[in-house]
């Protein structure tokens, strides 16, 4: 399959179901709380999606896009919320992507976002912008093995969907990545040109003197998601390290760690939610 084609066809994206049942619980309450529903939408790469989509739409004729889930949830109303939670809902029989364990992807998009807010407060870029573009990077390898099953199928017999190398792979294999379909699918959700780039960039930030620092963020929150969910031990990560977006930042290894949000040790708050 064609990029173009991939991209022509609807994005389905299958959200959790606990975060969506919570979702509607809190907005059943007679005063439903924007912080808890703004963590709640947090947690998933698809309420997510919907909610920045519907927030730049045209429906709201916005002077400028909306990047971050607190700005989406300062504009709609409840009404609106709840016919997005809805229609998360009511597509929650197509819990299923064939090829992806949809709970560790979950997790470890959530995981990637955090990361993301983390390292760009580091570098003093927006961190909710940051939170966002690291929550939804993926949403590309759920849309290509939703649409082209059978080719994704035989790519994972050589590199699992999590691995380090996998961009390059399907690049190799295709002709384009996940992050060439994110982005595609990002610029028809209206998303900000900051996250359009970011998500088209991510895969080598600093390229033909492209300088995207946000894809670098992004690129170095997910290098060590993918480190922890592959178990590379410090020998592995020190290795692996992309040393060349680090620089660019202005940060080495040690201080990528150190931005460390997560007690790997213990459950993610996805943990609640699937």
């Amino acid at each position: 399959m064609e990029l173009n084609e991939l991209l022509a066809c609807e994005a389905a994206l299958p959200s959790i179901p606990k975060a969506v049942a919570l979702l509607l619980s809190e907005l059943g309450r007679p005063e439903p709380d924007l912080r808890r529903l703004g963590q709640l939408i947090g947690t998933d790469p698809a309420l997510t999606t919907r909610l920045l989509t519907l927030a730049n739409s045209a429906m709201f004729n916005l002077s400028r896009k909306v990047s971050s889930i607190p700005e989406a949830l300062a504009i709609l109303g409840i009404d609106h919320l709840r016919s997005l939670a809805q229609a998360a809902a009511l597509g929650l029989s197509f819990r299923s992507v064939p090829g992806i364990n949809l709970q560790q992807f979950w997790r470890y998009s959530l995981n990637v976002a955090k990361l993301s807010r983390a390292l760009a407060g580091a570098v003093r870029h927006n961190p909710a912008t940051a939170f966002t573009a690291g929550l939804v990077h993926a949403v590309g390898e759920l849309v290509m093995h939703m649409g082209m099953p059978q080719e994704m199928a035989a790519l994972n017999q050589q590199v699992l969907p999590l691995d380090l190398r996998r961009a390059r792979m399907e690049t190799k294999r295709l002709g384009f990545c996940y992050a060439d379909v994110g982005a595609g699918f990002a610029r028809k959700w209206q998303f900000p040109d900051r996250i359009v780039d970011a998500l088209q960039s991510q895969i080598a930030p600093f390229d033909d003197g492209v300088y995207e620092p946000l894809a670098g963020v992004v690129h170095l929150a997910a290098w060590r998601a993918r480190a922890k969910e592959v178990e590379f031990d410090e020998s592995a990560l020190a290795g692996s390290y992309p040393g060349e977006v680090g620089l660019a930042l202005g940060l080495d290894i040690d201080m990528v760690l150190q931005q460390d949000p997560i007690d790997w040790s213990a459950k993610t708050d996805l943990g609640a939610f699937v």
